[in-house]
């Protein structure tokens, strides 16, 4: 599962790499958790892209109310495009969420150690993400998403099984667009993206609070180890 992300790029390097205008000023993000606020792009009715926020753990249209029942945080891309919960938004409400890499923790006896995996040498990627709208009977709204995930690769994979679905800069466009409702049309998207590009090393623990957002979550242990990939 993908439960823990870190957004630090600037509102420049964003707009630029997601090609959408920011009009809002973003902040740097070291330690993002389930149920805050996530920043995302989506493509708006005018059909151009806009940046926006949403809450991150999906609430489905039809639940009665979203106080109850665990949020979904995650949705696998083997399955997502047939679950009650994800069926819509796969097809008509599909995000990007961009981050500067993510977490992971590796059993390693007693206490599970955390790595950030990132693009190799930094910079924003895009993670494939899905979003929908719950509508209340006294007219409040809640929007929300889930992060897809796959099956991890080769850098991945002596961490944990599982990372978040990146979608390549190239297919942005093709991952928003709102008229391709086929998932066989975005299937390919899904796969885990190249080993190659991607790098990981340990952080300390402190990321294991989710209360704690410090530059210092993203920093490596200094124990002479290098990024896995380098």
């Amino acid at each position: 599962m993908c439960g823990r992300f870190a957004l630090f790029e600037s509102d420049q390097v964003l707009s630029k790499g997601f090609v959408a205008p920011m009009t809002f000023r973003t902040f740097p993000r070291y330690n993002i958790a389930p149920s805050q606020p996530v920043l995302a792009v989506r493509q708006g009715a005018s059909g151009t892209r806009e940046f926006t926020h949403l809450l991150w753990g999906l609430v489905p249209s039809w639940s009665k109310d979203p106080s109850l029942g665990p949020r979904l945080i995650n949705a696998r891309a083997e399955t997502a495009a047939e679950k009650s919960a994800f069926q819509g938004p796969f097809r008509y409400h599909r995000c990007l969420i961009p981050a500067s890499g993510f977490f992971e923790w590796k059993d390693g006896g007693e206490e599970k150690r955390p790595y950030f995996i990132r693009r190799k040498g930094g910079g924003p990627i895009g993670l494939a993400g899905i979003w929908e709208s719950w509508l209340g009977a006294d007219g409040s709204e809640v929007e929300s998403c889930a992060i897809l995930t796959t099956s991890a690769n080769a850098t991945v994979a002596s961490i944990h099984g599982r990372m978040p679905v990146i979608v390549p800069h190239a297919d942005y466009g093709l991952w928003l667009d709102t008229s391709v409702h086929s998932p066989a049309d975005v299937a390919r998207l899904l796969a885990p993206c190249p080993a190659g590009g991607m790098e990981a090393y340990p952080v300390s623990r402190m990321v294991n609070d989710p209360t704690v957002d410090r530059e210092e979550c993203v920093a490596g242990e200094s124990d002479g180890s290098l990024p896995f990939g380098r």
